[in-house]
């Protein structure tokens, strides 16, 4: 029987990664996991009804009823006409008398609610911050109804709807037209983030649940979701939830430690005062750290995703690289992502505040009293706390990685 022997060098795909490892991975993941789901049955919100805020009521103490608008007209006359607000069907008054101010007059076709079909008037006195409307704009009207069951009507706000539905539909094509079916299931990941956010995170801070806790589970809930939606079950995406969940837990007492050492309390936005006056259950310090955490998600998510991908990418070349090549050359890539990344992260945080620092540069402040006033000093200390995060999460990805990648061998 005749024998022949041939020689030939191939590739084979990632080695076996070693049982312990891969045990011990599995493990931590399966354990976070059920701390996760235990956390959020501990922490689930009451599902109770909270009382409306003042500054969100109608006269009657209800919720705000909007309908939609259409502007038929606008022009100047004196303020002040009777017509102002009401429901016509006729054209509207005049002012009874020259006040000897001048308002800007828009007349309104009411196209949803029980007065759809009629118009009304609504009078801007034409400052600054006053809308500018002009004929054709889609707008919202507030409806509210006093004990007389008189309807009054308000500008509340411009109609998004159809301008955010294109923009989204938009994002969602391109998406899934550069990044084809893990394309597809990133705005899916996306909604389950939102899904999270609105049932469970909001709610259970709504009650008065203590935030850092909240905002962990919620953030570890949809890592989970997210991560192994967007790119699969397997050893890579592991290493990168494990890398991303220490470095949640990295930021969480980061975010901590920068609160209480800056002094920074939060009250400085508006928005914080109206819940501290109107939602006293909620600590706004708490709220302040949930939100350094929650926002810290997505540039971790990014830099470990891509360093675990980048270590499984290496160790597939081979070549006779062992564990340590592979985790070196990773972070030379690592290094790089650290710095482009860190310059998005302060410049997104630099234009939210930029009506604040225009203010502030007319204030005639010293550079140092601006830096140091707590509105600055929370994008500061935010900005500082996903930098520190997001480089520690590099190394700390990569060697969780690196443990689990065996490096690929020539074999004959």
């Amino acid at each position: 029987m005749a024998h022949s022997h041939s020689h030939s060098h191939s590739l084979s795909g990632p080695s076996p990664v070693g049982p312990l490892a891969a045990k011990v991975v599995v493990g931590l993941l399966v354990a976070t996991g059920v701390a996760v789901l235990i956390g959020a049955a501990l922490l689930w919100p009451t599902g109770g009804k909270a009382d409306i805020p003042l500054p969100f009521q109608n006269a009657a103490g209800g919720a705000v009823t909007t309908e939609s608008g259409r502007v038929l007209s606008s022009s100047t006359a004196p303020c002040g006409s009777p017509s102002a607000g009401g429901v016509l069907t006729a054209d509207p008054l005049p002012a009874p008398a020259d006040t000897g101010t001048d308002c800007v007059r828009t007349l309104i076709a009411i196209e949803s609610g029980p007065n759809q079909g009629a118009r009304t008037l609504i009078e801007f006195g034409g400052g600054p911050g006053q809308p500018r409307l002009a004929a054709g704009d889609d707008i919202r009207v507030s409806r509210q109804v006093d004990e007389l069951g008189t309807t009054t009507y308000a500008f509340y706000d411009y109609e998004r709807t159809w301008p955010l539905v294109a923009l989204a539909a938009v994002f969602a094509v391109v998406v899934v037209a550069v990044a084809r079916w893990r394309g597809f299931r990133a705005p899916v990941g996306i909604a389950v983030a939102s899904g999270v956010l609105v049932v469970f995170l909001l709610p259970a801070l709504r009650d008065g649940a203590a935030a850092v806790p909240v905002a962990l589970v919620a953030s570890a809930a949809i890592l989970y979701a997210v991560i192994y939606l967007a790119h699969g079950v397997s050893l890579r995406t592991s290493a990168a939830l494990l890398g991303t969940l220490a470095s949640l837990l990295l930021a969480a007492a980061l975010s901590w430690a920068a609160i209480e050492l800056a002094h920074l309390t939060g009250l400085s936005e508006d928005t914080n005062n109206e819940v501290a006056a109107y939602l006293g259950n909620v600590s706004i310090t708490g709220l302040l750290l949930a939100g350094f955490i929650i926002g810290s998600l997505g540039v971790l998510n990014d830099v470990t995703v891509t360093q675990a991908s980048t270590v499984f990418e290496l160790a597939a070349l081979g070549d006779g690289a062992t564990r340590r090549d592979v985790f070196v050359g990773a972070m030379r890539v690592g290094r790089d992502h650290i710095a482009s990344t860190v310059y998005t992260l302060v410049l997104a945080y630099a234009g939210s505040a930029l009506p604040l620092l225009l203010l502030f540069s007319v204030a005639n402040r010293s550079l140092g009293d601006v830096l140091t006033s707590e509105s600055v000093a929370i994008e500061i200390a935010r900005s500082a706390v996903g930098g520190i995060a997001l480089a520690l999460s590099v190394p700390l990805t990569t060697g969780i990685a690196a443990v689990l990648a065996a490096p690929q061998r020539a074999v004959g």
